[in-house]
């Protein structure tokens, strides 16, 4: 296996446990304008940014997507998710933590891609005290705003590269629960792709996408990389 110099992870449902809060403020934003949202297509959408799941949910349940309807409809979603974290918090995954502490100190840095714009994941993250710098223990985090289009377009995980100095691509190691967040690895041409199964998929799912490999979590990384503790 080629070394590995870059952990690229997704967050809700890959590092985090949010108690499937984002499927359902992103179905409830949608279905409160009448539009139905069945759960195949809130799956293939999910991982991907935000906005663009609206908009595509919107035509897919038969609405003409507008821009109002879709701007108002991410209003409602920012705020039905700060109502569902406030009422449960988020949580890393279990052994997600040390997961992340191990590859660090093996010399692979760790950078979290998120469909959630910069607004929503600055506060989620402060909330569970994870922040990149000095004392923090990621080396980047990046946002679907933050480029030119989220998943399952690579360009989150090239920003990831830049932001943490990383120059090939064969190095990197890319993970995540959904179908978008295996594609973008793929289209990145990463040197590692995996699903994580700490989410909606199984494995079973996972290797329907031409034989992806997967993980039951991120806590087993380490270990698959065959690191020291």
């Amino acid at each position: 296996m080629t070394t590995i110099e870059l952990a690229v992870f997704d967050m809700a449902g890959t590092t985090l446990e949010e108690h499937g809060d984002v499927y359902r403020a992103l179905r409830q934003s949608v279905e409160e304008t009448g539009t139905e949202v069945t759960e195949e297509n809130l799956q293939t959408w999910m991982g991907t940014d935000k906005v663009e799941a609206i908009r595509n949910l919107l035509r897919l349940g038969g609405h003409k997507g507008d821009e109002a309807t879709v701007a108002a409809c991410f209003d409602r979603f920012r705020a039905l998710l700060g109502e569902f974290y406030a009422a449960t918090p988020p949580e890393p995954l279990p052994g997600v933590p040390e997961a992340l502490a191990a590859l660090r100190a093996n010399g692979i840095k760790v950078a979290l891609t998120t469909g959630f714009s910069t607004d929503v994941a600055g506060p989620l993250l402060k909330g569970l005290g994870w922040a990149t710098g000095e004392d923090g223990n990621l080396d980047a985090v990046v946002c679907s705003d933050e480029v030119a289009a989220g998943r399952p377009y690579p360009y989150m995980i090239q920003r990831a590269m830049e932001r943490t100095g990383t120059k090939d691509v064969r190095t990197v190691l890319v993970a995540g629960d959904t179908v978008v967040d295996v594609e973008a690895g793929s289209a990145a041409g990463a040197g590692v792709v995996l699903g994580v199964e700490t989410g909606k998929l199984t494995a079973d799912d996972f290797s329907a996408l031409d034989g992806a490999k997967s993980l039951p979590s991120v806590a087993e990384i380490p270990a698959f990389l065959g690191l020291r503790a």
